[in-house]
């Protein structure tokens, strides 16, 4: 069991000041979103953004900035990194996935920005020990167009299994080759009153092939930092995708939020990082955010840093833990044994035709195949052996979990179907 109570105690001062400094956005020598130029009026346009970051980057040495993809409207998606370059302690900030939820992107702005120019020593001392890893705008093309799905309608958060669009297979390789021990994933949702409408939802990977480590980490985040930072601030909050009743609380029934592999909270999982989904409100709270737009917006931002000071304590404080669960879980697929889950959730136990009791030792694909799935194998970083036969993918791996999930026809959303390997 979580003891929230005593964690919380303990957090409330690292939190308060880890990421600095709404007020440091007011400063004029500092570079500012279009966001903060019109107070919330409207939100950071991409040329404004890119403006933006490009400033930040002569910030310092402990800032950098490179390009990882390109999306199918030729916007570049961008990487950003503050801190300690060499740090095993990475935290991967991914924003606006869906181009429609700006909130979380400008939020994401302004931490970036804080955090290059803080001088405070305690901010100094956690990216001496930290790599934040930022992307500012997963879905450049959804921003533009307003657009929940990219520039094709395709919705990157059902696309971290099959990496089919451009957004999801950079995003992908940015994963695979840095590793974070953390992924936290920056969304809004739309308010059903009384229900289900709580200034802030978050939710962990429900997946039921998270190793058991990184997932009671990654609620250890949510319920004993994230959500009390965000209610230390005067935000209510809750479980994303799950209905309370208004008079006792209890829930009544999910509406999202499962553990389906191809969503990127899962999927982290999945790949042993600590990862949590965040999703602020965008319906208005009071009648003067109705009369106001600005000051929704303004709100809905708020809240977001407000819950980024909690990601920030609890990377700080449970540094050495976070890396044990994260390594445990890599090392794990080389020796684990036992059943791989199709489906099913933490809050749900699997079908039994969902549960691979006994799975094969690797999978055989043909040429055929391998043609066909190979790169998404290498861009999830699923190791393979080439043979006189054709291609094996040995379970024993460090994505052991994942490797079913491509290449297993009981998988829902696999790729392709291998066949079965009972010698490795």
């Amino acid at each position: 069991m979580i003891r929230a109570g005593a964690l919380i105690a303990t957090t409330a001062a690292l939190t308060a000041s880890l990421v600095a400094a709404p007020a440091q956005a007011a400063t004029d020598t500092l570079p500012r979103t279009g966001f903060e130029q019109s107070n919330g009026a409207r939100w950071t346009t991409q040329p404004e953004e890119q403006d933006f970051l490009k400033a930040v980057d002569r910030a310092g040495a402990r800032v950098s900035m490179t390009r990882f993809g390109t999306t199918k409207q030729d916007r570049p998606l961008q990487l950003v990194r503050i801190g300690n370059l060499a740090s095993h302690n990475k935290v991967l900030l991914v924003c606006s996935q869906h181009g429609d939820e700006p909130s979380g992107r400008e939020a994401c702005l302004t931490t970036v920005r804080d955090l290059a120019y803080a001088h405070d020593s305690r901010t100094r001392r956690f990216l001496d020990r930290t790599t934040v890893l930022v992307v500012p705008t997963a879905n450049p093309d959804g921003r533009a167009a307003n657009t929940r799905g990219n520039s094709d309608g395709v919705d990157i958060n059902r696309d971290h299994l099959a990496l089919k669009t451009a957004e999801g297979r950079a995003l992908a390789a940015v994963i695979r080759d840095q590793r974070p021990d953390i992924v936290y994933d920056l969304h809004e949702y739309g308010a059903t009153p009384r229900y289900y409408d709580k200034d802030l939802f978050d939710l962990w990977p429900r997946n039921l092939n998270t190793h058991e480590a990184v997932h009671d980490e990654a609620r250890t985040l949510s319920e004993a930092y994230v959500r009390p930072a965000a209610e230390r601030a005067g935000h209510s909050t809750g479980t994303y995708g799950i209905w309370t009743d208004p008079e006792t609380g209890e829930p009544v029934k999910q509406v999202a939020g499962d553990g389906q592999e191809r969503i990127l909270r899962n999927m982290s999982g999945v790949k042993h990082s600590v990862g949590l989904l965040i999703e602020s409100r965008v319906d208005p709270l009071t009648d003067e955010e109705k009369a106001d737009p600005a000051l929704n917006n303004r709100r809905r931002v708020t809240s977001q840093l407000d819950a980024l000071k909690g990601l920030f304590g609890y990377t700080g404080q449970r540094r050495a833990r976070i890396e044990t669960a994260t390594a445990r879980a890599r090392l794990s697929g080389w020796t684990a044994t036992g059943p791989i889950y199709t489906g099913g959730a933490d809050n749900e136990a699997p079908e039994p035709d969902e549960i691979i009791l006994n799975p094969p030792c690797g999978y055989r694909l043909t040429a055929a195949q391998y043609a066909e799935v190979g790169d998404e194998l290498a861009l999830h970083g699923v190791r393979v052996r080439k043979d006189g036969e054709g291609v094996l993918v040995p379970l024993r791996q460090p994505l052991r979990a994942l490797v079913p999930l491509l290449l297993d026809d009981r998988a829902e959303y696999h790729l392709t179907g291998g066949s079965y390997e009972t010698a490795c």
